[in-house]
């Protein structure tokens, strides 16, 4: 709450933010053009989207599940088989009902606490504020661990939540401050705070997500914010303490922190259009998708580096693609069997 206690109004943008606001806004409006296409490409996206978020934001605090067990947990109905896998399903879960109804997921203190009930469904304090002081610890190898962040105390959290969730509406209604950097100011002052013992990132996520979606910015349903951030982690953290320090005394930087963010979702609509747009298949998304990874490959590829790059295919599909491919002279195959190595053939156009 700090960002939006010390007032946002006078806020001076500079140019290069504005540059990445702008950009956004005319992605946002090219938005509708590139949903009203094919059902299918649609289809297929979203479930890419979905199974990359999952694994992403759990990943990112070092839960991880079996490859062959992720796609049965995000997309069909495994049951989960230890914990992990529970973590899981219940950020598939979070994720899947911000997607059906984010419109009536209000940004309140209750809100936030059903998010983590749900992702963390089955842990003793799952739906409740921290009980114990969880400073952030960075950990370096051959170092002393050290204290990053001094998280609000336990007694604060509360009010806290509260008052953030009040002033982050205040900004928007009262103060006409642009929806992105709201946005951003709330994520932020979320982690700041970090009410949970356990889940405050993956809380953070689902929380960037429903926030862009009351501002009309979807393209969270088929790119994955998550996959973005974890693959800008080094990234994510250095802004985070950069703009975390002095927060405590209302005198921290917000802007590296806002362009990160900004950043994330202009590179989510670039990719957005450009899968969209490159989708196209007389054959259906899915065979678009294998073919548009394959065309991205380097050298040599195996079943596994395809099932990576397009987790809402199934392996028999992308094995049948494969097979017809091969036969049409566009790929060679060395070997046998999920360890076989394929490549492209010169002159091949994979059309």
């Amino acid at each position: 709450m700090m960002t939006f206690r010390r007032g946002l109004r006078d806020f001076k943008l500079p140019l290069s933010t504005v540059w990445l606001m702008n950009d956004i806004a005319e992605a946002k409006g090219r938005q509708e053009l590139y949903t009203k296409q094919a059902p299918q490409i649609l289809k297929a996206l979203r479930e890419m989207a979905m199974v990359e978020s999952v694994e992403s934001s759990n990943r990112i605090e070092g839960v991880t599940v079996a490859p062959d067990r992720l796609r049965p947990l995000v997309l069909g109905d495994a049951r989960p088989k230890d914990r992990s896998e529970e973590e899981v399903q219940g950020y598939r879960n979070a994720l899947q009902r911000i997607h059906a109804g984010a419109g009536a997921l209000h940004v309140t203190p209750a809100t936030l606490q059903d998010l983590h009930r749900t992702i963390q469904e089955g842990a003793g304090d799952a739906g409740q504020w921290k009980a114990v002081d969880n400073d952030i610890i960075e950990f370096r190898p051959g170092e002393a661990p050290r204290v990053r962040f001094r998280t609000l105390a336990v007694k604060k959290v509360p009010k806290a939540v509260e008052e953030m969730c009040l002033l982050y509406r205040h900004a928007l209604d009262q103060e006409h401050v642009p929806a992105l950097v709201a946005a951003a100011c709330l994520v932020l002052d979320f982690l700041c705070i970090h009410p949970f013992r356990d889940g405050n990132g993956r809380v953070s996520r689902l929380l960037t997500v429903l926030a862009l979606y009351h501002h009309g910015i979807e393209v969270g349903r088929y790119i994955s914010l998550e996959r973005l951030i974890e693959e800008s982690k080094e990234d994510y953290y250095a802004v985070l303490q950069t703009s975390s320090t002095g927060w405590h005394e209302g005198k921290h930087d917000l802007l590296p922190w806002l362009n990160y963010f900004l950043a994330v979702v202009r590179r989510a609509y670039v990719q957005f259009e450009e899968r969209a747009g490159q989708v196209k298949s007389p054959k259906g998304a899915k065979t678009g998708l294998v073919l548009q990874a394959i065309r991205t490959r380097q050298g040599e590829f195996r079943l596994a580096d395809l099932e990576r790059a397009c987790p809402g295919v199934g392996r028999d599909w992308i094995r049948a693609i494969l097979a017809d491919l091969r036969k049409k002279g566009e790929l060679s195959c060395q070997g046998r069997g999920p360890a076989a190595r394929w490549k492209r053939n010169k002159g091949s156009t994979l059309k």
